[in-house]
């Protein structure tokens, strides 16, 4: 989670971040196992990540409310985003080493427009970035600023499109920028002879007039 979902969260919301609110990145853990070894282990990383600066402020949970009250934070972002009054959001995977970049270059993008805030926060076991940009309303000039330029950012560094949500209905024309032609027409013609009568799952990824 970055600042600005954090503060987006302390903002809108009110609930309060129990560390430094002043950091750029927040990582929220969470374990399971015997409770003894976890605190052992866990004080023994913080220690460690705190004194060579791998980490800058820290806290721990082990009791359920305590926990549930870390949770409300993460779990509170897209809310507190739309209390701005709109959000343009993106569920995309990135390699590692690329999983925030693609932030940056939207803020610089929309610098110049009527923006509220433009945030990124997600998984990052997986590389699953969620990018929401939050404004007043919705604005042609904005969403012209963004897509397909996300898309194309997406494909050019390998990533997927729409990630953990799948393509639905509304993003079903931007599978290109995941899938070459070849996999697309493999992905139809396996649609076809699976569910010729296109009773399941229907219209999602390919439109009704496009799976043959």
């Amino acid at each position: 989670m970055d600042s600005v979902a954090i503060k987006s969260v302390q903002k809108n919301i009110g609930i309060k971040c129990p560390i430094n609110d002043s950091l750029k990145f927040y990582v929220l853990v969470e374990l399971s196992g015997d409770n003894n070894y976890i605190s052992h282990s866990i004080q023994e990383f913080l220690e460690k990540a705190l004194d060579e600066e791998i980490i800058l402020d820290a806290t721990v949970a082990d009791q359920p409310s305590l926990i549930q009250n870390l949770w409300k934070i993460r779990e509170n972002i897209p809310e507190s985003l739309l209390r701005y009054g709109y959000v343009y959001k993106y569920d995309i995977t990135l390699p590692h080493e690329l999983f925030y970049e693609i932030v940056p270059e939207i803020r610089k993008r929309l610098e110049k427009l009527d923006v509220k805030a433009v945030c990124g926060y997600g998984h990052l076991g997986d590389g699953n970035l969620h990018l929401n940009v939050a404004t007043i309303e919705h604005n042609a000039e904005i969403a012209s600023a963004i897509e397909p330029y996300v898309y194309e950012w997406t494909s050019k560094y390998k990533g997927s499109v729409s990630a953990e949500h799948g393509i639905g209905f509304l993003k079903s024309k931007y599978l290109k920028y995941s899938k070459s032609n070849l996999e697309i027409d493999l992905m139809k013609k396996l649609k076809n002879t699976i569910d010729p009568k296109n009773i399941l799952n229907p219209y999602k990824i390919f439109p009704q007039d496009d799976t043959n």
